[in-house]
């Protein structure tokens, strides 16, 4: 049943307080009609007894306090979802800008979407191949999981997750793929960018495509994950589809959040954040997933795996949002501006990044044999080739081993090599794993002690170890 008001008592930025509302319900979407005809949407934040307090997604400009008519709808906002959202071009709220016919609903999908029950989640343990070496090889993404990039301002962190985008592919698996990809509060160069390295590269196809400028309403921007997630859940659970979600800047999507809070004149968190920043966040993250079949042991078809990308204000890890965001993910890849400064693309830091779930969607079946004691390797010489950088800036390089020039050597090649790549250029894991035991060859044998025998036997070049011949390292004598 709707119902029409035209009470609008105060105006607040983007929120208007109606008084005199009977029978309203929270996050329940409203229509404002201005005196002109113009119509705006809303939703319902707050109700106190008969007061009402709705935030309008269009803001508020030019509205009337007399003449403005309120129509509650008596329903949630809703994304119309079919198979026919695939290549196709939305705005943050789910309407097409793309020139393209309406979409035909197969269905109306609330946006807030149903909170999974724990019990009914799978462990993710499925390899999600990106193509990108620092990620496939160092810190896997799998299938089902919140791993995150926390980059910073300036860093070329749109440019990885269109590539990732581009690439993302699930080995040996039949299910088709799809990518959901959320742009909040981007310039109109970059939301160009995606939507012509999409339809160039052909990935457009598999894409759907949901962006929200940063000249549009902020509070469209707080909608404009969940209208992805919603697309994405569709697109899964229902298609049976394997969905890469990926979402950036969630750091333009907490600004929004805290605009709102400040203009509801709540008490403010950490650096004037609301105090419900993790819940909050946790209301999006928390939408992926692998979900339990009908069956005992059975995985139902389909899988939603995040990749949320924030900047860091200042490069700081401690900053309330990449810090909240890392306690509900499993894991995060760092972007390093050290790096992007000696011109490697892209410039991700291994040693602080991490992927929680990397054991279980690596080695036989998954991936490869050698595959978790090859990147424990790598983790563990990179690590060593930086004290030895810091070693040769105390002592001098005269007073570094052999063994020490190796790892410095070592480190420089891991950088030119492994992590840095072209644009369009889109590793397999077997080629990524070749690199690193190509760059493990020239370390002394005796040194490789994260991998066994029969797998330095196997996979490491023979003609490019002298050291693995004489089976001792300078150290040693």
């Amino acid at each position: 049943m709707v119902t029409e008001y035209n009470t609008i008592g105060e105006i607040t930025g983007p929120l208007v307080v109606l008084t005199g509302v009977d029978h309203a319900t929270y996050e329940e979407l409203v229509e404002v009609e201005l005196p002109n005809g113009e119509q705006r949407r809303g939703k319902v934040l707050e109700i106190n007894r008969d007061r009402v307090l709705v935030q309008v997604f269009e803001g508020t400009r030019g509205i009337d306090v007399s003449k403005t008519k309120v129509r509650f709808l008596g329903k949630g906002l809703e994304l119309a979802v079919s198979p026919d959202i695939l290549g196709r071009i939305f705005n943050g709220l789910g309407s097409p800008i793309d020139d393209g016919p309406a979409i035909i609903p197969e269905k109306m999908l609330d946006i807030n979407g149903n909170p999974i029950n724990p019990y009914a989640r799978v462990y993710p343990k499925e390899f999600i191949q990106t193509g990108i070496s620092a990620i496939d090889g160092l810190n896997t993404l799998v299938r089902g999981q919140k791993l995150p990039i926390f980059s910073g301002f300036g860093l070329p962190h749109s440019e990885l997750a269109a590539q990732i985008a581009r690439q993302a592919s699930v080995p040996r698996s039949e299910s088709p793929f799809a990518i959901v990809f959320a742009a909040m509060g981007i310039t109109f160069e970059e939301a160009n960018y995606f939507i012509r390295d999409f339809q160039e590269t052909g990935a457009m196809e598999r894409v759907v495509l949901f962006i929200n400028l940063a000249n549009d309403p902020t509070i469209e921007r707080i909608a404009t994950p969940r209208a992805a997630l919603t697309a994405a859940e569709y697109l899964a659970f229902e298609r049976g589809m394997h969905v890469l979600v990926i979402m950036t800047d969630m750091t333009n999507y907490c600004e929004a959040l805290r605009e709102i809070s400040v203009a509801r004149k709540e008490i403010p968190g950490r650096r004037g954040y609301p105090g419900y920043l993790y819940t909050d966040l946790s209301t999006i993250y928390e939408r992926a997933g692998l979900l339990k079949g009908d069956k005992e042991g059975e995985v139902r078809e389909g899988s939603i795996t995040q990749i949320p990308v924030l900047s860091m204000p200042d490069d700081d890890k401690t900053h309330p949002i990449p810090d909240l965001t890392g306690y509900i993910t499993e894991g995060q890849i760092i972007l390093d501006r050290s790096l992007h400064r000696k011109g490697i693309y892209p410039p991700i830091d291994v040693l602080p990044s991490l992927s929680r779930l990397r054991d279980k969607g690596v080695g036989e079946g998954r991936t490869r044999a050698d595959h978790g004691q090859v990147a424990n390797q790598l983790f563990s010489s990179y690590a060593r080739s930086k004290e030895v950088e810091e070693l040769a800036v105390v002592l001098g390089e005269a007073a570094l081993t052999d063994t020490d020039r190796a790892y410095m050597a070592f480190g420089e090649k891991f950088e030119d090599r492994f992590v840095r790549q072209a644009l369009d250029e889109n590793r397999t894991i077997e080629e990524t794993l070749g690199v690193g035991w190509d760059l493990l060859s020239g370390i002394p044998k005796p040194e490789l002690k994260r991998i066994s025998d029969e797998l330095i036997e196997k996979y490491l070049p023979k003609e490019d170890a002298p050291a693995a011949a004489e089976g001792k390292t300078e150290d040693e004598d």
